[in-house]
């Protein structure tokens, strides 16, 4: 099985993220965390993962007699690189699409079922909206939003610390030569009002 079919499975893409931020989680935390999805299941794509590359064991200890594993991402672990996502067919965008809203939907349910959860004090939001980039615009939005994300991708646990799911989706929505009136672009919608409330306008769309 390829990068592309091994990743464009929510379950499997639930794991990874699970396993993001250098965390290290048995099989059986895997499956606490994904309650809706059964053990066998879980256990089937963990070693999936293992067997291709992905996730390596960080440690081993006896529990009532069976020996439980510690997984973590492997450095080394196959990517999606640019060859290969330059020769994915529509079809594997939708399949990989469908999967990535499979998995945040199933991930946003979880943390909205841990008891205390609180959308408006976590920061959580869903905005969409809509900007007029040229190309040259384009490459310059891609490239400020790396240079704020690279570093914080260092991260890892620490006091205080807790692991954010941030999914940045951009695609074209009309043709270049779209008419238009000239009128700025819509305010963002979709985020709940408290959560809006507390978010300044000028922010990008999450």
């Amino acid at each position: 099985m390829d990068t592309v079919d091994l990743l464009l499975h929510p379950v499997r893409l639930r794991v990874v993220h699970a396993l993001s931020g250098g965390r290290e989680l048995t099989t059986g935390e895997l499956c606490a965390r994904m309650p809706e999805v059964s053990k066998v299941t879980v256990y089937r794509h963990v070693a999936l993962l293992a067997e291709s590359g992905f996730l390596e064991v960080a440690g081993e200890q006896r529990v009532r007699g069976a020996v439980e594993r510690r997984y973590r991402l492997r450095r080394d672990r196959p990517a999606i690189d640019g060859e290969a996502a330059a020769a994915m067919t529509p079809d594997d965008h939708r399949r990989g699409f469908a999967a990535a809203m499979v998995t945040l939907i199933a991930e946003f349910n979880a943390y909205l079922d841990h008891d205390g959860a609180d959308p408006v004090a976590d920061s959580v939001g869903y905005r969409q909206g809509t900007l007029w980039l040229d190309p040259d615009e384009l490459a310059a939005l891609l490239g400020d939003l790396l240079s704020v994300l690279h570093p914080r991708l260092a991260n890892g646990p620490a006091p205080g610390r807790r692991p954010y799911l941030i999914s940045p989706i951009l695609f074209p929505t009309g043709a270049a030569d779209e008419p238009t009136t000239g009128e700025p672009a819509d305010e963002p919608t979709g985020e709940p009002a408290a959560a809006a409330a507390n978010t300044p306008a000028s922010d990008a769309p999450r």
